[in-house]
């Protein structure tokens, strides 16, 4: 779709936005700042979902949807852009079906490759403001060091089971960025995402009407934004509080002393799931060392060999979605008070979901003796995509 260089606004525009119009601080200047600007929306998913379609009936002239995912089943309970029809379907394919029915005078420029260390700082520099809807360290550490060269301001939010948060980075406005915060990613693993520890659905409205919110005040002027404070929503108490946030001037990024000074694919590796380390090779240089972590094809081979077992370590409902046949159900939490059932002559396959919950219950058994526990990488998820593809995917 293409929009008009003609930035006034229509008799039919002039009645779409007249709420809009209606409020003294915004007006028709202000509905014309909007139909001026370009906001670039990365993830068509649970945030991104509420920012884009809000971005779009607000009549921000030009939209941007940086995503390369599809659309799976288990998306559906919060990525609103999204329905039933679309799955398998790019997301931002069905995202654009819906946010031009939403508003047919927003351009929308679609970037199916996503937001890659090699693309980052040019694909920013396009765009007058940027909303992160990722949901992963790689990807928010990217976009925050990204948004930064590109001199561009950052709208943050983030969610995990009823909670959320927002912010907006901006420190060429004086404000911090998100490594003054969070100077490194956590490791691998350790922290669950909504994959692994659940989601509100209804959570990933709130925060990401916040974040539209943040990026229309942004725009237009208007009110105090979110540069220099960190929201924070608790939507079981129903709480909101807010903390003032300073720049550091140690922050490796926008600090004094900043040690990094440009984007390197190779600092920004996907943490969201556990990836296979080192020694997992089968080239190790110690034979007989035992991998703390293999992929799901070497675990098919072991299995088949009879040297090992599996034990599934997800919740029984989740084992209702799918199961390796075979597998031995000990969920993670009743772990330590099962440890007699497990074999110390055998290796002990571990799987869960993606694989960060079963690293930490490989960790703990070897912690216990049972040196021959290893993670499946990716869990049953890359079974489903790798081995057997009748498994339901959740």
């Amino acid at each position: 779709m293409t929009a008009s260089q003609d930035t006034s606004l229509s008799p039919v525009e002039l009645a779409r936005y007249s709420r809009h119009i209606l409020l003294e601080e915004i007006g028709q200047a202000g509905q014309e700042t909007l139909k001026r600007s370009k906001a670039l929306v990365i993830g068509a998913g649970g945030l991104g979902s509420p920012v884009a379609l809000y971005l779009a009936a607000a009549g921000v002239g030009a939209i941007g949807i940086a995503d390369f995912d599809t659309v799976e089943l288990h998306n559906l309970q919060r990525q609103i852009l999204h329905g039933q029809s679309d799955i398998d379907r790019l997301k931002i394919e069905s995202a654009a079906d819906a946010l031009a029915e939403v508003n047919p005078h927003v351009n929308l420029q679609l970037h199916k490759e996503g937001v890659q260390p090699d693309n980052a700082i040019e694909l920013f520099s396009q765009y007058d403001i940027i909303i992160d809807g990722t949901d992963n360290f790689a990807t928010r550490y990217l976009n925050n060091d990204a948004a930064y060269f590109a001199k561009k301001p950052l709208v943050y939010g983030s969610i995990f089971k009823f909670e959320g948060q927002a912010s907006v980075f901006a420190p060429q406005k004086g404000g911090p960025c998100y490594r003054c915060l969070f100077p490194e990613p956590p490791p691998p693993g350790s922290v669950p995402n909504c994959g692994e520890a659940g989601v509100m659905g209804a959570l990933c409205g709130i925060v990401g009407s916040i974040q539209s919110m943040e990026t229309i005040k942004y725009l237009t002027g208007v009110g105090e934004s979110l540069i220099g404070k960190l929201l924070f929503i608790d939507t079981k108490n129903m709480s909101f509080r807010s903390l003032n946030l300073k720049r550091d001037p140690n922050c490796p990024l926008c600090g004094d002393h900043a040690n990094i000074t440009s984007i390197e694919a190779s600092t920004y590796q996907e943490t969201c799931e556990t990836k296979l380390h080192s020694e997992s090779s089968n080239t190790s240089s110690n034979m007989n060392e035992i991998p703390i972590e293999i992929d799901v094809i070497e675990t098919k081979k072991k299995l088949a060999r009879g040297s090992a077992i599996l034990v599934d370590v997800r919740e029984a409902y989740e084992r209702n979605i799918c199961t390796i046949d075979g597998s031995l159900h000990i969920p993670m939490n009743e772990i330590p008070s099962r440890l007699s059932e497990l074999p110390r002559d055998k290796e002990i396959l571990v799987h869960c979901h993606h694989g960060g919950r079963s690293l930490r219950v490989v960790n703990f058994l070897r912690e216990n003796g049972y040196s021959k526990s290893i993670n499946v990488g990716g869990g049953i998820d890359s079974w489903a995509t790798t081995i057997d593809s009748k498994l339901q995917r959740y």
